[in-house]
């Protein structure tokens, strides 16, 4: 146990409840959709993104919650919140944000839409040219998607699927004047939007529109009184039987339970009419309280395909192209030399990720690779390193890949991949027991001139191309023998049955991380009583266990600096005199999606830096495989702190978390405009050109006619 300052053992320590922290960083992203200085189509796929950062949230978190509250658990987590006080305080701050999406939405990016000419109208809007041409959509593309479905006495409410669109449909027979009710599903298969012709500018209509406008196209012997459209989000968090015989076969039977989930939130549109909004709530048997009226649309999630329209790229951010290859491996054709002459760093998307797509290809082929052993988390749905592995296999490698099939909203794309890799040869692993593997790492043993050699890639990102597009990540090369030894001895524990070993380089959970981060924390606190220099820097995504965050309150009575930047979830309260005085936290929200993590610690003027998968957070040091490791060659340590310190001076996408919790901007008053996202991409580009720059000492090469 960590020993307490007697201070702080008189009072509670000051902790931030994570869903209500959470709900602050969902308010950071929304703050970019309003910030007018963002192209709007940018604001627009900021919109989106919090909206379906909010889905998921319903989905697990929110869904987590009320589940405590029905089961009657009332025991306070760290910031003295029971489920049951909780829920209510989160109901407010949703509701709050909700209506703010909404006010953005209408105040201030559609006007800013309409003055780049791109409108969206509703049927009675239009022209009598634009009604045909929806009319026409309708009857040839429309009408035969859709099935409307009766709700009376024999024909029972319809299983409604998790987050889908439909319409409520309130119907009176013009035969018997009976009233009922039908429900028709807005396609999801269809684009939710629709460009008609116009002389003056793009106009969209969105699909509900236009199957409300044609609706008694699908009920002609009814009289339809009123319509509305509503979404459900069900609980989706998954109950896996980890023991059972057949893991593979027990998570396709959870993700199957998941569409069936109970439903945590009901949206409709401001303007249903009573009887159809009773009707919904008797068939849902939803509560009043989880119930979101909205002026709509619903669903903006639609907005981030909106986002990426055609023609509409001068309204964008301007593109960060990666550089490839990076510096790191210019000039080399063979990336084995490349390693083998010194430790690699690669930054990514400012410098490619094929360079590690490359890696594993290279290895695939090369005939000297006797064995490639990778964990795999998130990969996307048409990748290369899969394919590479496939390939590595077909040419007799021995291939080992732990496909982490627990990986939340991932699993049927992961079982996909599991069972092609198998199909190929390889030898997959399903995961551990009782753990997820969250670490990132890629082996390749191979046979050079001098004997048997590892190979290494280690990462703070997954394995995946699409995403490491828009995700921050860092990865490194190595051959070092003591790196590639440590890589031997974790893959033989999540392969088989051996004991965790004393790694010599990393530092690895569930054991030994955890034990790892107190101990270099209690080493900067010793360190500053004894008067030598200390410091601690770290980045993360989020921030929340509770003995991290004691220690680095005991670090700051300390007088140990602390700097702290914290993409997402951050609990701890900073500038509490007598408390967190000597802590600063700053959260980066831009361009891209902040992932890597790294941590920095002076110990006593010779600085140490680390990297990894893992954030400050329970389920990260006790529940799940993940590996930290050092930066040790002297180069891409100072590189590493630059990268450290670019971010920490960045003041347009970075926001200081005050001591009253509450989130502002960073003062630039008096200050060059540091934006580190765009920085770090001049950088990577001017890395390469330097590299260009032709060898005066070399021949001129004459072209010469290829043809003859």
């Amino acid at each position: 146990m960590i020993e307490k300052n007697e201070k702080m053992e008189k009072q509670q320590l000051p902790f931030i409840n994570r869903e209500l922290s959470w709900m602050d960083f969902n308010a950071r992203v929304l703050e970019e959709a309003f910030e007018k200085e963002n192209p709007v189509m940018e604001r627009i796929r900021f919109l989106s993104i919090t909206a379906s950062n909010l889905d998921e949230f319903f989905m697990v978190r929110v869904a987590g919650v009320k589940e405590q509250v029905e089961s009657g658990y009332n025991r306070a987590d760290f910031s003295g919140l029971t489920p049951a006080k909780l829920l209510p305080q989160l109901n407010t701050k949703i509701y709050g944000f909700t209506e703010r999406q909404y006010s953005c939405l209408h105040r201030s990016i559609v006007p800013a839409l309409k003055k780049n000419g791109i409108m969206f109208v509703t049927p009675d809007q239009m022209s009598e040219k634009q009604t045909a041409f929806i009319s026409d959509y309708f009857d040839k593309v429309l009408f035969p998607v859709l099935t409307p479905l009766a709700v009376d006495r024999s024909r029972p409410f319809p299983f409604l699927a998790n987050k889908s669109l439909n319409l409520a449909v309130r119907l009176k027979s013009k035969k018997s004047e009976e009233s009922y009710f039908a429900v028709v599903q807005v396609p999801g298969i269809l684009s939710r939007f629709l460009e008609v012709p116009s002389e003056e500018g793009r106009v969209f209509v969105l699909l509900e529109d236009v199957i409300t406008y044609k609706l008694e196209s699908l009920f002609e012997l009814n009289e339809i009184q009123a319509s509305c459209p509503f979404r459900i989000t069900r609980d989706s968090d998954l109950e896996i039987d980890e023991e059972a015989d057949d893991l593979l076969s027990e998570i396709v039977k959870s993700i199957k339970r998941r569409k069936r989930g109970k439903p945590v939130r009901l949206e409709l549109l401001q303007r249903c009419d009573k009887e159809t909004k009773e009707f919904l709530i008797e068939m849902l048997e939803i509560h009043k309280s989880e119930i979101y009226e909205v002026p709509g649309p619903l669903d903006l999630t639609f907005l981030s395909k909106f986002a990426n329209l055609s023609g509409c790229e001068h309204l964008c951010f301007k593109p960060i192209k990666p550089v490839y290859p990076p510096a790191a491996f210019w000039g080399y054709s063979d990336m084995f030399e490349a390693i083998r002459d010194k430790d690699r760093m690669v930054h990514h998307p400012y410098e490619s990720f094929e360079c590690v797509v490359d890696f594993v290809r290279q290895a695939a082929e090369d005939e000297n690779v006797l064995a490639i052993k990778q964990t795999l988390y998130r990969v996307s749905g048409h990748s290369p390193i899969v394919a590479a592995l496939i390939r590595a296999a077909e040419n007799g490698k021995q291939v080992t890949v732990l496909v982490e099939l627990k990986a939340r909203f991932d699993e049927e794309n992961n079982i996909l991949w599991a069972k092609k890799l198998e199909e190929a040869g390889c030898h997959v692993i399903y995961g551990l027991a009782g753990l997820k593997t969250h670490c990132k790492i890629l082996l390749v043993v191979r046979r050079d001139e001098d004997g048997i050699r590892r190979y290494l890639h280690m990462a703070t990102g997954n394995y995946n191309d699409s995403t490491a597009k828009i995700y921050t990540d860092i990865g490194v090369f190595t051959c070092k023998e003591p790196f590639g030894r440590d890589a031997s001895s974790l893959f033989n524990v999540l392969t088989g049955y051996s004991l965790p070993p004393d790694y010599n380089k990393f530092a690895v959970a569930p054991h030994g991380l955890r034990e790892f981060f107190v101990r270099m924390i209690q080493k900067e606190i010793a360190n500053a009583q004894a008067g030598l220099p200390c410091g601690i820097t770290a980045k993360v995504n989020s921030l929340v266990d509770p003995e991290i965050i004691e220690l680095l309150y005991q670090a700051s009575q300390a007088n140990v600096p602390i700097r702290l930047i914290v993409r997402g979830i951050c609990c701890l309260v900073p500038g509490l005199p007598g408390v967190s005085e000597n802590i600063t936290v700053i959260s980066i929200v831009g361009q891209l999606l902040e992932h890597s993590r790294i941590f920095k610690f002076e110990n006593a003027g010779n600085p140490k830096i680390y990297m990894g998968s893992a954030d400050w957070m329970p389920r990260n040091l006790d529940r799940r495989v993940e590996l930290v490791f050092p930066i040790e060659d002297e180069d891409l340590k100072e590189r590493a702190f630059g990268i450290l310190e670019t971010m920490w001076n960045d003041n347009i996408n970075a926001r200081m978390l005050r001591s009253d919790t509450t989130y502002e901007h960073i003062d630039r008053r008096g200050k060059a405009p540091h934006n580190s996202q765009v920085e770090f991409s001049i950088m990577a580009q001017k890395a390469v050109k330097a590299l260009q720059v032709p060898d005066a000492s070399q021949p001129y090469k004459p072209i010469r006619n290829t043809a003859e």
